[in-house]
Formats: structure tokens, sequence, C-alpha cells
């Protein structure tokens, strides 16, 4: 019987704050930072606190409605004070002010982190809720619709919260069924509740098969320079009880070439229309091993991580982080002084080397322009395309 409990939440709401866990202090303590601030959700974005694509689109979203819901309270205000003063009602802020406003926090939360397009995507969703509202709005009350809005962009962020848990659910039962009953996967980074809210993309892969009963193990890489293999895999993975080796990120080949590995399942920041797939520095060098080796490559990720405006992934930017995370490690250098340190966040797997991509819609298969298409149109059964 499959276990439906969820994994640990990014976020927690309470009341008007936001609090995030702090994905910084893990394995070694479960503490929550609050991103109630907008400028402290930008940073929280920026440093990490929260990462993984899914989880930056839910928590964007949640902020920008919560900077919705600041700015409409000073409206408000701004009413409640013109007509305390006999002013007529030019004082309060306009609804193009307000638009304004929130395109420009859009803007700022938008360039946080430029790989992953699930915080575009929340983003935008969310600005789409807001905009319809103030569109269809009749009330003469600047503050009123104002309110509105942020209300209606607060409930569609639970909204989008509630379906990534339903999403991943989905990926890991579509994904499940490409595991066999006894296997050995190698996964890369973290994909699981932490990254995408509530089951896990890859993870949730791995955590359906364990849960409906098959022989998992997994090795683990490290994912240097953060970590978050050797951080956040492993906890999630411990505090599952699924059995876990952790590896350094250069044991990859060796262990394809003397253990029986059976699949590697990793997740993704953005898939381009003909299935070039950018994920987490180092899954391009897994991908090249896994073809050398005859290994199944899987993708698992959600409807939202398909980028519909790019042709491939020559177009998918990629985020250069600062050098001293690869010179630095737990606060202390790791080379010699002065040195210098190149550090891209991401890479681009080329299509032609993922032997599927598992979504919440179904198991793609290439061609990839035609299964990609065909899945973002959301017109096709609920099985593998191709």
């Amino acid at each position: 019987m499959m276990q439906t409990q969820i994994g640990v939440l990014p976020l927690k709401l309470d009341g008007k704050r936001l609090l995030l866990v702090d994905q910084r202090k893990l394995p070694g303590a479960l503490e929550y930072f609050d991103a109630s601030a907008f400028a402290d959700l930008c940073f929280a974005i920026k440093d990490m606190v929260v990462r993984g694509a899914p989880s930056i689109g839910v928590c964007a979203a949640f902020g920008l409605a919560l900077e919705a819901g600041r700015r409409a309270d000073l409206y408000a205000l701004s009413s409640s004070s013109s007509r305390s003063s006999s002013t007529s009602g030019s004082g309060a802020s306009s609804v193009n002010q307000f638009i304004q406003e929130m395109n420009q926090a859009a803007a700022v939360l938008n360039a946080t982190r430029p790989t992953a397009v699930n915080l575009r995507w929340g983003i935008e969703r969310i600005m789409n809720t807001i905009n319809r509202v103030l569109d269809g709005s009749t009330s003469a009350s600047t503050a009123a619709v104002c309110a509105a809005a942020a209300d209606a962009a607060y409930a569609d962020a639970q909204r989008i919260l509630d379906e990534h848990i339903e999403s991943n659910k989905a990926i890991g039962a579509f994904g499940s069924e490409l595991l066999p009953q006894s296997c050995n996967v190698i996964t890369h980074c973290n994909a699981g509740s932490l990254a995408t809210c509530g089951w896990g993309t890859a993870l949730g892969v791995i955590r359906s098969a364990f849960f409906a009963g098959k022989q998992v193990a997994v090795y683990v890489d490290e994912t240097r320079p953060r970590n978050q293999g050797a951080n956040l895999t492993m906890w999630e993975l411990t505090e599952d009880k699924i059995p876990a080796t952790l590896v350094c990120d250069n044991m990859s080949g060796h262990i394809m070439l003397t253990k029986k590995i059976d699949c590697i399942v990793v997740g993704a920041d953005r898939i381009a229309l003909n299935g070039d797939t950018a994920n987490k520095i180092g899954t391009y060098n897994l991908a090249v091993l896994a073809h050398y080796h005859n290994v199944p490559f899987y993708i698992a990720a959600p409807i939202s991580t398909f980028d519909a405006t790019i042709a491939d992934g020559s177009h998918i930017p990629i985020e250069e982080r600062n050098p001293e995370e690869v010179l630095h490690q737990g606060g202390q250098a790791i080379t010699v002084p002065g040195a210098r340190a190149y550090n891209p966040a991401f890479d681009v797997t080329p299509a032609e080397l993922i032997t599927a991509i598992i979504t919440d819609r179904g198991v793609l298969r290439a061609p990839y322009g035609k299964s990609i298409t065909a899945a973002l149109a959301d017109n096709f059964a609920l099985t593998e395309i191709k």
C-alpha cells in the first residue's frame, strides 16, 4: 500500500507571516527563516534559504501575494486619512500605481534566480490573478479593489501549493512504474519534498516506488559546491528510511562500471521545447556517463518546469554564483589565498541523452518536440507519450 503522507514542506504560513525551512541549516537543525518582508523573501531565494525550482515558484507566489496585501493595507490607510481630513479621494494611490508597484516587485523577484523557470511561472500566475481582479472590478474605491486583488492572489498561491502536492504524487506514480522491483538508483542534488513542495519529483519517484514495496537503494551525489545531496537528499531519505549511500560527485562513473545501476533519476529547473534540460551542475556529466554505460537516464519534473518560449537549451540562462562557494566549505578556505574559481550553478543536458521525462501528465519519450507539445496542450491520456 503506497504511503500518502507528504514530506516536510519548505514553507508554512502563520497569518501574514511566510516562514521558510532554512535549508542552509540542514541536516544539523530544522529551523525556519521569516521571509514575510519582501526584501527578506528575495534574499531567501537568492541565498538558497529555499531552493528547488518548484518550491521557489510556490514561495514566490505567496511572497508576491503578501506584498500585494501590504500595499493594499497602505492604500486603505491613505484612503482613511484622506476622508478624515475632508479631502477628496485624490490623495489615495490609484489602481494604476498599484499595478506599477506590483510589476516592479515582480521584476525584482524574478531576477533573484534566473535559471529556474518555475519562479517566473509562479510570478506570472499571481500577476495574472491580480490583473484579472483589477480589470473586472466595478468598485470606485482604490483600497477595496487592491484588497480584493491581494485576497485573490493569496487564494491562488494556496491553490498553487495544493496543485504542486498533487502534481508531485502524479510524477511519483508514473515514475515508480519505470523502476524495477529491485533496483539501485543514482540521483543528483535534491529534488525531494523540500525542493518541490510535499512529495518530490526525482525523490518522489523513488519514494513512490519504495512505499509501493519495491526494494530501492539510492546512491546520492554530494553535489558540490553547496552539497544539497549530502545535506538535504540524505536527510530526506534517512527520514523515510530508504537505503541511501552518499558518494562524491566524481565517483559516479566508477559506480556505473562496478555496481548494478538500474537508472538515474534527477529533477529539472527548466526544460526547453526540444527536451534539453537545465538542472544542477553535474547533471550533464551523469547523463554522458549513463549513455556510455547504457543506464536509463530519467528527468522528473512538473509541467510548470517546461518553458514554451524557448526552442532548445542554448537559450536557457545559466546562473553563475559567488566563487566563494567553491573556494570555501563550511566557512573555511579549501585552497590557496587569491585563487580564482568558476561557479555555474546549472548545466544543460541535451535531449538525446534523456531516456524519458516523467511529468505529472505522463511519461514523455522522444521525439520530445512532439511529446512535449502534446503535454503542454494537455490533449492526451495519462500514459506514455511518444
